[in-house]
């Protein structure tokens, strides 16, 4: 069975998608489309913008979508997921892949999830932190312990774990990781505590855009990260993306879940192709991985 994972924020790059752009009538159309949605000419920046550029989280989220939805189409000679599964914000891209959601739709979502956790992100000064080289249990004590807001954020893979919180929260917990053994505990160049209550003003923005939009049965089940479990049910899925923001992406459980249920290769769309190939390495260092990339 195949299994299609997209990126989340992060696998951004410079000229992302200016191939398909070129190559492709279908995917300049969708382009052109998204320029239009969007009210900028977010090409311009995906396929000139500087690295600095591309970090705008109203830039970033929408690109990664976008690179990853068109790489989806062009290839729909291929693809043919058994099962699907998006690293936060790439579980927008997974579902708009495999029908739950149109382009258009879940291209307005994720603008909105971007201006969203924008806004949230300027309430307080917060951020993350990635930590390797620890058992989730004891990382998960640790940050119970700090009177500050600081939350597991992202279960990558095992022995990988982000956290999430305030700067004061964050800083006292890397401090504290790495005395009880952390191989590193980095704190990371991001402006906010995603996947944390300190976005709690951007879950409910976002749940009435998510609560107002046409949701479908996706062609295949869906792993999301909320609950790490495969569903088919359009209001279950809808439910589980409004928690996404506030709850923590369980993907670690979500690679195992997709393994347990017959997972035989993993293929990542879209981004630069190889982030999410490494985290199925560290669940299981023999399974097949590949990228699906688009050759005219």
């Amino acid at each position: 069975m195949k299994a299609y994972l997209f990126p989340g924020q992060g696998a951004q790059f410079t000229g992302m998608g200016e191939d398909l752009y070129e190559k492709s009538d279908l995917a300049s159309d969708l382009f052109e489309q998204a320029n239009g949605i969007l009210g900028f000419c977010i090409t311009d920046v995906m396929f000139a913008g500087t690295d600095e550029d591309l970090k705008q989280t109203k830039i970033t989220q929408p690109a990664i979508f976008l690179h990853s939805v068109i790489t989806a189409r062009l290839r729909a000679d291929v693809f043919e997921p058994d099962m699907v599964a998006g690293h936060s914000l790439g579980e927008f891209s997974a579902l708009t892949a495999v029908g739950a959601l149109s382009f258009e739709d879940g291209l307005r979502l994720v603008s909105k999830r971007a201006m969203a956790m924008q806004k949230a992100c300027e309430v307080q000064d917060s951020t993350m932190a990635a930590i390797l080289g620890l058992e989730d249990e004891v990382v998960e004590k640790i940050c119970a312990d700090i009177t500050d807001v600081v939350v597991p954020a992202n279960y990558n893979c095992p022995g990988q774990l982000v956290i999430s919180g305030t700067i004061n929260g964050i800083n006292l917990a890397v401090d504290k990781l790495k005395e009880a053994g952390a191989r590193r505990a980095l704190v990371l160049p991001v402006g906010g505590a995603f996947h944390s209550p300190l976005m709690a003003s951007a879950r409910e923005e976002l749940q009435q855009a998510i609560e107002e939009t046409n949701f479908s049965a996706p062609q295949c089940p869906v792993y999301q990260n909320f609950g790490a479990s495969a569903e088919i049910d359009s209001e279950i899925i809808r439910k589980n993306l409004i928690e996404q923001l506030t709850a923590p992406v369980r993907w670690t459980q979500t690679l195992q879940n997709m393994i347990a249920a017959g997972a035989a290769q993993f293929i990542e769309v879209g981004g630069k192709g190889k982030v999410l190939q490494g985290m199925v390495k560290k669940v299981d260092r023999k399974m097949p991985t590949e990228t699906l990339i688009f050759n005219a």
